[in-house]
């Protein structure tokens, strides 16, 4: 025979408790929603981020120059090593170049033109292009470059 202790049962408290109330509400912010998107957005940005270099990838030559402060975001044009010319992304061939740009500053585009050229275009490439920009009748051009910090 076994004996035992109290009133026979184990598992029950011994007395009155306080029963606690299972629903109630909750007196904090739950920050795993939070968090969940705060990451979501971090890796959408990781993404976008280097995208959002403008234009056909080339080798910009290196400068001495610092960079110029930017109101808007400018006109580029692109010389790749293949004599290929784009106007932002799209490409146009060089005897329509002056006729798309006559419909820009025909449409009220007044702003400088950056030209970016890949460092191993010929000379006389640039030239014939900053000569089509002039027949369109724009005046202000910048070159892109690099910024190599030089030596001095």
């Amino acid at each position: 025979m076994s004996m035992t202790a109290g009133n026979g049962h184990y598992n029950r408290p011994q007395g009155r408790r306080k029963r606690l109330n299972r629903h109630a509400p909750i007196a904090e912010i739950n920050m795993t929603p939070m968090v969940d998107v705060m990451l979501v957005l971090l890796i959408i940005f990781m993404v976008a981020a280097p995208m959002l270099t403008s234009g056909v990838p080339i080798e910009l030559p290196e400068s001495e120059a610092a960079a110029l402060a930017a109101d808007k975001e400018p006109l580029s044009i692109t010389i790749t090593t293949e004599g290929k010319v784009y106007i932002q992304d799209a490409e146009v061939a060089m005897e329509d170049l002056v006729t798309k740009l006559t419909a820009l500053s025909e449409n009220g585009f007044k702003q400088k033109i950056f030209i970016r050229g890949d460092e191993s275009v010929a000379y006389g490439e640039f030239m014939r292009v900053i000569g089509h920009i002039n027949a369109a009748g724009f005046k202000s051009i910048g070159l892109v470059s690099t910024n190599g910090g030089g030596t001095n």
